[in-house]
């Protein structure tokens, strides 16, 4: 079971790493390319459609042939979108490549967490995967900015090549998909998912959880430098704290889950509101320790869902679990595409930014209507004969 755990977070970590590797180096993208970051944010836009739009085709397509092999597929796309991309530096060729690698990444982040699953690993096991998957987003911001002063524009893609090869044979070596993992059964249509009203919850949890914490911290380096007077690199550190601390919380959830399950809704509830709270920290943009407290608690508060939202999806749904799964995944990406330009758009208005963040904070505090059942999360205890 470990060298599956570990095949499936490399599936993790290379799927993370392609989400954030461009906007590491965003200004100098800009200049090799020759265009302004609005269009370099549109290499991270490319790619997050093509992974939502990948979310339950590929879970469908994880239960139908195998978690493995879709994320061996789902590599080779990655690899193949970022050797393209190393071609030349033109925004037309980067935006194509960016969305065959969201199709990539849309594959092999659902069948990763299907791999664990399948291969009979706990809810912490689920949730280690779910840290090292925005782990690895975390690492591109740290060594793809390095990589650039060696290899120039070409770092993002250099290095996402490199991730993608470590992370293939990581998972060539890795058990092979059994019968249990190819379950011919599952025949389930993906549409038949929007009409199942339980998985909206988990859908819901999730997409808050961590698609806000993606969004905010999308714009709080913004919102620091214009409204706090802020540096760059002091609003660059904090706002990395909505993204990292998520490597703490989500295998401290799947953890509670397994060993107190009777604590897990008490602990998410928790969390939800410890990211509202944060939320309305960072509004204020000032002063700094006020939203170093708030980016953190956003961090923190974003992972602990994670194994939640995914267990109790694979458990609505145990004849199509990693479709399922897709489902729930796909909200948050929604999320992401949409919201981000929306909380972008509020900084040309009224408030700087600061009255999305409330708004934003009120999301996150709603979330605690979407809490999963004990039933739902398979906790409930047997009443006694």
């Amino acid at each position: 079971m470990r060298r599956a755990v570990v095949g499936g977070c490399a599936l993790g970590l290379a799927s993370g790493w392609n989400i954030a590797n461009t906007g590491a180096v965003a200004g100098q993208l800009a200049d090799s390319y020759g265009v302004a970051l609005a269009t370099v944010g549109l290499f991270t836009t490319a790619l997050f459609v093509t992974h939502l739009l990948m979310q339950i085709p590929g879970g469908w397509a994880s239960d139908r042939f195998g978690p493995r092999r879709m994320g061996l597929l789902g590599l080779a796309l990655i690899g193949v979108g970022n050797a393209i991309a190393l071609a030349e530096s033109l925004p037309a060729l980067a935006i194509a490549t960016r969305a065959l690698m969201g199709i990539g990444t849309g594959l092999a982040f659902v069948a990763g967490s299907d791999y664990v699953r399948a291969a009979g690993g706990s809810p912490f096991a689920q949730g280690l995967y779910g840290g090292v998957g925005i782990g690895g987003g975390g690492l591109a911001l740290v060594a793809v900015p390095e990589a650039e002063s060696v290899v120039g524009w070409r770092a993002p893609f250099v290095t996402a090549l490199a991730v993608a090869g470590i992370a293939f044979l990581a998972l060539l070596v890795s058990p092979r998909d059994t019968s249990q993992h190819r379950r011919h059964e599952a025949h389930v249509p993906p549409s038949a998912l929007f009409a199942d009203s339980r998985l909206y919850r988990s859908a819901a949890l999730h997409a808050t959880s961590f698609g806000l914490s993606v969004v905010l911290g999308n714009w709080v380096v913004t919102l620091l430098v214009r409204g706090g007077g802020e540096a760059k690199g002091t609003a660059g550190a904090v706002g990395a704290l909505t993204l990292l601390l998520g490597i703490v919380t989500r295998p401290l959830g799947g953890w509670i889950l397994r060993h107190r399950p009777e604590g897990i809704r008490a602990a998410v509830a928790a969390s939800i509101l410890a990211g509202a709270a944060g939320t309305v920290c960072l509004s204020a943009a000032r002063p700094l320790p006020l939203t170093i407290v708030g980016a953190a608690l956003v961090g923190l508060a974003s992972g602990m869902p994670f194994a939640v939202a995914f267990t109790a999806a694979a458990r609505t749904r145990p004849e199509a679990p990693a479709t399922a799964v897709g489902f729930v995944n796909g909200a948050s990406a929604l999320v992401i595409v949409a919201g981000t330009p929306l909380l972008g758009l509020s900084f040309s208005a009224h408030g700087n930014g600061r009255l999305a963040f409330l708004a934003v904070a009120a999301l996150w505090a709603s979330a605690l209507l979407a809490l999963p059942s004990e039933r739902e999360l398979g906790t409930a205890r047997t009443p006694p004969r």
